[in-house]
């Protein structure tokens, strides 16, 4: 097993940090440039694992698309092989095979696309075995369980033959990704009807053109040097997010407005965003509803400061990567901080003392966003993070990154 044992570097810092390109972005620009016929210019595309996955998988000839780990590819490439009627069975590894996709399934299969599940109903590996004939151009679909699902029906709308009305039922969750899609659509060339009262997106039958779009740099990223500045020990630190934008498609961007209340001042520069200390208040609350991804860097955070916090909006958590709500659980106790579920499903609580002895194992749990939620503890005491290397899924440089104000030692 791979260690890292990080420390903070220097009590005062000042660093210009360029972030990696958003996956978000990435992974959106991609399939609506492939229903371009692959004829646009993506530029500043990520790196990160799940965006080169979708790049080798729409370039494959394969009857089979392994995903690997990469919930947005899996959701994304089952609408976009449906839509382009490619023969194509889905699958990933063990923990994507537990993720659900019977509510996207469902609704591809309303409209008229063949798919068979290969093991448990509801659940990947899948097989599309084609799309010959539209049956219908309207569905319904829930928002409030992954917006992924409404995200992959809209960007294979407009190549349908008839188009496509999408109803959604129920409460509607991480709304600012869902507009990230239909902005994105819209620099191709494709309108898309929004009635937000009534809760339904029509797309009419239209064809994408060639665009030149360049992707902004990563929010979710950005979340991890907010919690540095904001766990930093000495007033005067300083770090600049370059390549990032005021007026953010991303929904992640609502981190500004979060870490103001635990002790950060974001400024807008001609490159990016300066991070400059502030105090924190005595207590938080937040409905994560529109930005899940941020919840384990803010848990993190009020845990180690000894932040009373109340979350709310984070259901969908425990069907990520792992199980998020109970990995987070675990690993707070490592630093004398709980998060308690005091509504099912609805509202958590987290206390903390801001004080620990040991120096923390902290497990990833093949999870990405669990290695780099606690790596900033380091601004405060030494940390451990075992199977560092998770990080490559969405942000393959932060440890090259995070060596800027930190030591980072392999043990």
């Amino acid at each position: 097993m791979q260690r890292y044992l990080i420390k903070a570097k220097n009590d005062i810092f000042n660093e210009k940090i360029r972030l990696a390109s958003s996956k978000s972005e990435s992974n959106r620009a991609l399939i609506i440039n492939a229903l371009s016929g692959f004829s646009g210019e993506l530029e500043n595309l990520s790196t990160a694992r799940d965006t080169q996955t979708m790049i080798r998988l729409l370039k494959s000839e394969g009857s089979v698309a392994d995903v690997l780990d990469a919930g947005t590819t899996m959701r994304f490439l089952t609408a976009y092989f449906s839509a382009t009627n490619q023969s194509k069975t889905m699958t990933g590894t063990p923990r994507m095979c537990q993720r659900p996709i019977g509510i996207l399934v469902e609704a591809l299969q309303a409209i008229g696309v063949e798919i068979e599940y290969q093991k448990e109903p509801g659940y990947p590996p899948h097989k599309i075995e084609g799309f010959t004939n539209q049956i219908s151009d309207f569905v319904e679909i829930r928002g409030d369980v992954s917006s992924q699902y409404i995200s992959a029906l809209l960007m294979i709308a407009p190549v349908l033959p008839k188009g496509l009305t999408i109803r959604l039922t129920g409460e509607v969750g991480s709304v600012p990704y869902i507009k990230m899609t239909i902005r994105q659509m819209e620099a191709f060339g494709v309108k898309v009807q929004e009635n937000w009262n009534e809760k339904t997106l029509k797309v009419s039958p239209q064809k994408y053109h060639a665009a030149h779009y360049k992707v902004e740099s990563d929010w979710s990223g950005a979340s991890y040097w907010y919690a540095v500045v904001a766990l930093a020990q000495n007033a005067e630190v300083k770090i600049e997010l370059l390549g990032l934008k005021e007026n953010s498609l991303q929904g992640d961007s609502s981190i500004a407005e979060i870490m103001s209340h635990l002790g950060v001042k974001s400024t807008f520069t001609s490159e990016g965003v300066l991070l400059e200390k502030i105090p924190a208040e005595s207590s938080f609350e937040w409905d994560f509803t529109n930005c899940p991804d941020l919840a384990q860097t803010v848990a993190v955070v009020l845990g180690a400061k000894g932040i009373k916090g109340k979350f709310t909006g984070i259901e969908s958590l425990k069907i990520k990567e792992t199980d998020r709500v109970f990995a987070l659980q675990e690993e707070l106790a490592k630093i004398n901080a709980t998060l308690i579920e005091t509504i099912p499903n609805a509202e958590y609580e987290i206390t903390g003392s801001g004080n620990w002895e040991n120096i923390p194992e902290i497990e990833t749990y093949d999870d990405h966003r669990m290695a780099m939620a606690f790596a900033p503890l380091a601004m405060i005491k030494e940390v451990i993070i075992k199977e560092p290397g998770v990080v490559a899924k969405s942000y393959p440089s932060y440890w090259e990154d995070l060596a800027k104000v930190a030591v980072i030692e392999e043990i």
